[in-house]
């Protein structure tokens, strides 16, 4: 599930920067509700778990096919795919793994409205 969730976030194109205040900040939110430092600790535990299983997902997930798609600028795009060997140009497209988890680039284009590259 966080895998999954990870990968969703290569599609809206979040910067792996905004995790760490993000985790902050809950904790800082939990911390105001509550006294209970074991309650605190276990938030932040848990939080900062997933939020290292995402980064490593973001990294894996992260190619130059799928910026191109978050930009939705085609010659970015076109360049992405020149890298890419020809025999691997369809599987860069049609398939991203990260973990057990996968996303379709091309999907994705199609569903977020990246239309000049889909």
């Amino acid at each position: 599930e966080t895998s999954a969730n990870g990968l969703r976030h290569v599609g809206y194109g979040v910067p792996i920067e905004m995790f760490p205040p993000f985790v902050s900040g809950a904790v800082m939110a939990i911390q105001a509700l509550t006294d209970d430092d074991m309650v605190v600790e276990a938030v932040r535990f848990s939080l900062a778990l997933a939020s290292k299983i995402m980064v490593r997902t973001l990294f894996e997930g992260s190619t130059l096919v799928m910026k191109a798609i978050n930009a939705n600028i085609r010659s970015q795009l076109r360049k992405a795919m020149d890298i890419i060997p020809r025999g691997k140009r369809a599987n860069e497209l049609l398939k991203i793994t990260a973990g057990s988890q996968s996303i379709s680039p091309f999907f994705w284009a199609v569903d977020s409205g990246a239309l000049s590259c889909a």
